[in-house]
């Protein structure tokens, strides 16, 4: 479960390396944000030449949670981190290349089939 001011790595190639989460998108008072969800983050560490910079607000989805996620068939998925991927505000494509790392099938669903495509593994 990703809140206000949780700290989530970042799973694309758009310079970023971490992310502060600063607003959970989704409707009136909605406090946790799961996998497939889409947040504004800040970004609080970048590379020197990369899409984004230092400081600059973005909106991502997670990709990756801590917390687990529990499937109707009764199998519980777990990742060691909490990352996302900076998507484009409009259109929800992501801004990046390259996914990196596991992603979950959740995302599918929700209608991230570009990320999913991107992405080198399917968890």
């Amino acid at each position: 479960m990703i809140q206000h001011r949780t700290m989530l790595a970042v799973a694309d190639n758009t310079g970023a390396k971490k992310l502060q989460c600063i607003r959970v998108l989704g409707g009136y008072k909605k406090r946790y944000a799961r996998v497939g969800d889409i947040i504004t983050v800040a970004v609080k560490e970048a590379q020197p030449y990369g899409m984004v910079k230092k400081g600059d607000v973005a909106h991502a989805v997670i990709v990756r949670t801590r917390a687990a996620i529990n499937r109707s068939n009764g199998i519980t998925v777990r990742f060691d981190d909490n990352a996302a991927v900076i998507v484009d505000k409009e259109s929800k494509e992501p801004k990046a290349s390259r996914v990196f790392g596991p992603i979950a099938r959740e995302l599918r669903d929700k209608g991230f089939a570009k990320i999913i495509s991107l992405a080198p593994e399917v968890v």
